[in-house]
């Protein structure tokens, strides 16, 4: 997998206009031996010899090759190729329907499945407030600033300046010197300036048009981890919902449960008081009524503590929902299916997959930026302003002034800098090359995972639903055995513990099924909209 690639047909380009600006400079004699061009593919050796000869005398004309050269020139260093991932051609686990492209609409608002209006609600409010949201959106807006700061150096700068300056100096002669006995004369003069600097970087080889291209690159690559964000942001709030809903039909359950156990406990004494049970019976009544009362401050704590999870995912103080979700209410639930698709469709659809594509393409841009310093930078500079010794005479014609032509700098020395960096930049793209890979597999893995949680909750839910049905049935009738004393009390309690455990357990994988459909969501990369974006 490769995410660059070299020049084709560059390097006879790129000769021709570099023979012609340097044919033009006329005062320079160069010998460059070029051994790597693009992507570290050998193309030969190219000899440039310039005599020292005026041929030119027209800096017009001179001004004219260079811009040219500059509008023309290569861009030295990799082109990008977006890297390629093999992924399977499908799913290994049990997929819900409907296994189908998936529908942007559906993805990108999949909450709604729910048909939960406090969930859309609580997921609404927190897109526009959420904290990490905002950051996210304040560094898009950065890297936006920093792709203009990148723009910016393609064109010319000017700056106006404007001065006055007083001086004053000694004139002397032999003979002013004898008739004054020694003494000079002091002469003041003023001086006043105004004007315009220019200078512009002309872009022969690509360097600062491949740091556009890379602030182009951070930039999609923030508006990429805004997304992600977003997404990661839905699929919290909403499991956080679940588990508040699942704690508080839990603590419901334990009540339920501890008001029987309560009636059975009173039955106990009433019969241990008419001589007809056992001390231990009435005991063992006491402890199990205990032990259930002991689990609902837990759940209580769990549950509140949900609750202030959503207060900070929507940007307020913890407590703030309090009043709006202590009510109970019953666990949302959605019919297991989504539109899944293939596995190719996270490529396109998972933002932490743009991402590091994006942040890929930014690590080969900068390779072009770091090869650009082995070649020479032209610049054109130039003023123009007045300048006079009196503010009267200041917009005289004659107080014109103005200087302008080119100047080439290059580095001939620098102790192997620019090729450690070169060789650093390439490093950095091959680990965002290995991050892309990863990042992938990872989002192969959670679509895997959730798939086969998903399918066996089913299976898990459809057994503790029979559970719960049995359960209850066997509390009734060890109740009404054990009154008419046809059994001990030791079937009720075996009885009763039953029951409790599997509502609780019927419970918990309610809960289980409705975040594992949200994590298979989030696995999808839901929660944003892809056709807008596109």
């Amino acid at each position: 997998m490769s995410a660059s690639g070299g020049f084709t047909g560059v390097t006879t380009f790129c000769e021709r206009i570099n023979l012609a600006a340097f044919a033009f400079l006329g005062c320079l004699e160069f010998r460059i031996s070029i051994f790597e061009f693009g992507c570290g593919q050998r193309i030969g050796n190219v000899l440039y010899s310039i005599t020292l000869k005026r041929r030119f005398k027209s800096i017009p004309a001179l001004m004219v090759v260079l811009c040219l050269a500059a509008s023309l020139g290569c861009a030295v260093g990799p082109d990008f190729r977006p890297p390629e991932m093999p992924v399977p051609a499908a799913w290994a686990g049990p997929v819900p329907l409907p296994a189908v492209t998936p529908a942007e609409k559906n993805l990108a608002r999949w909450w709604t499945v729910f048909e939960d209006h406090r969930l859309a609600s609580l997921i609404e409010d927190a897109v526009e407030s959420n904290l990490d949201l905002k950051l996210a959106e304040a560094r898009v807006r950065q890297a936006r600033a920093a792709r203009g700061i990148a723009q910016s150096f393609l064109a010319p700068t000017v700056d106006a300046q404007a001065s006055f300056q007083r001086s004053e100096a000694p004139v002397s002669s032999s003979a002013t010197a004898g008739r004054l006995g020694g003494s000079t004369e002091r002469v003041t003069a003023d001086q006043y300036v105004a004007g315009f600097d220019a200078a512009w970087e002309l872009d022969i080889f690509g360097g600062l048009r491949r740091s556009v291209e890379a602030a182009d690159a951070d930039l999609q690559a923030s508006v990429e981890t805004r997304r992600d964000v977003l997404v990661t942001l839905t699929a919290e709030v909403a499991r956080n919902y679940i588990d508040l809903r699942a704690f508080q039909e839990r603590i419901s359950i334990a009540r339920q449960n501890l008001d029987a156990q309560k009636h059975s406990a009173k039955l106990t004494r009433q019969r241990f008081e008419g001589g007809f049970a056992s001390g231990l019976d009435v005991a063992n009544a006491e402890a199990q009524v205990a032990t259930t009362a002991a689990q609902i401050p837990s759940l209580e704590v769990s549950a509140q503590q949900a609750i202030y999870s959503l207060g900070v995912l929507l940007g307020r103080e913890p407590a703030a929902l309090v009043p709006d979700l202590a009510p109970t209410l019953a666990i949302p639930t959605a019919p297991p299916s989504a539109p899944i698709g293939v596995p190719s469709d996270l490529l396109r659809r998972r933002p932490d997959i743009r991402q590091a594509e994006a942040a890929a393409h930014a690590a080969a841009a900068r390779i072009g930026v770091a090869k650009a310093e082995l070649f020479p930078r032209f610049l054109i500079t130039g003023s123009v302003g007045i300048r006079s010794n009196e503010l009267g005479s200041w917009f005289d014609w004659s107080s014109r002034l103005w200087n302008f032509g080119p100047s080439v700098s290059w580095r001939v020395f620098d102790m192997g800098r620019v090729r450690s960096e070169i060789a650093q930049r390439e490093a950095q793209e091959e680990q965002s090359l290995i991050l892309f890979q990863k990042t992938v597999l990872t989002a192969l893995q959670e679509v895997e995972d959730t798939l086969i949680a998903l399918d066996k909750e089913q299976e898990r839910r459809k057994a503790l639903v029979e559970a719960v049905v049995f359960n209850r049935k066997a509390v009734d009738l060890s109740i009404k055995l054990y009154t008419e004393g046809q059994t001990d009390f030791l079937n009720v309690l075996q009885a009763q513990r039953s029951l409790f455990v599997t509502e609780e357990a019927l419970a918990l994988s309610t809960r289980n099924l409705s975040t594992n459909l949200v994590a298979l969501f989030k696995a999808l990369g839901g929660g944003w909209d892809l056709e807008e974006a596109e």
